[in-house]
């Protein structure tokens, strides 16, 4: 395994174009999420190796409901059976979401909004069901109250989850989609074109050797 001089600590993964994968092979549209759980296990497993600290899965969000029921029921049980992979990994698990929808999977309630831990727990690994940004921020809002001075990231729904260095996103698109508004405020993104279930360990490591050349000041 290669060494980095410089490795970040919090990756985020977006891991799209499951559908547009799926019409290329032929397929229905909903099935080309089953295809992109080998994927985010090959890559926690690279992470792991490396010793990145902490990542972040982008299941599926608050609009993705929108779409097709088919659809619909496919990434939800994609996010059900990517985390019963997680529990049998070194995982300190934490499935993030708006739990009060009947669309998020019952499934995945015992590990809802606080850690699990599974084996050594060697790495944080955050899962987003039913995430949506507005949903983490008014969170926040209706834990404060009446008391203005509270720090907004300290009661937010992710206050859990730390600051991103380093996000990755398949699929070729160049936009966040409401991904931790929060932790992503300085994040490096590193786009790949390929479609997440082509997914190849070299992705990761082009990435890292890019994230090698920049420059991080936080603002400063």
């Amino acid at each position: 395994m290669k060494k980095y001089k410089r490795l970040p600590k919090h990756i985020g993964v977006i891991p799209d174009g499951n559908r547009r994968w799926a019409v290329t092979k032929g397929l229905k549209k909903h099935d080309g999420y089953d295809h992109g759980i080998g994927p985010g296990m090959k890559l926690y497993e690279a992470c792991l190796e490396l010793g990145v600290e902490e990542m972040t899965y982008y299941g599926f969000t608050m609009d993705n409901v929108k779409r097709p029921s088919l659809q619909t029921k496919a990434f939800q049980k994609a996010c059900v059976d990517s985390v019963n992979a997680l529990k049998e990994k070194d995982a300190d698990l934490l499935v993030l979401g708006n739990t009060d929808s009947k669309v998020f999977p019952k499934e995945l309630l015992p590990y809802a909004n606080k850690r699990t831990k599974f084996g050594e727990g060697k790495m944080k690994v955050n899962f987003l069901v039913n995430y949506g940004w507005n949903w983490d921020l008014n969170y926040a809002l209706k834990e404060n109250g009446d008391n203005p001075s509270t720090d907004i990231t300290e009661t937010m729904a992710s206050r859990d989850v730390s600051r991103m260095d380093l996000i990755l996103r398949w699929g070729g698109r160049r936009r966040l989609s409401g991904f931790l508004p929060v932790q992503s405020i300085y994040s490096d993104i590193y786009v790949f074109d390929d479609l997440w279930p082509d997914y190849k360990e070299d992705h990761l490591h082009k990435a890292l050797s890019w994230y090698q050349e920049t420059d991080v000041t936080l603002g400063g």
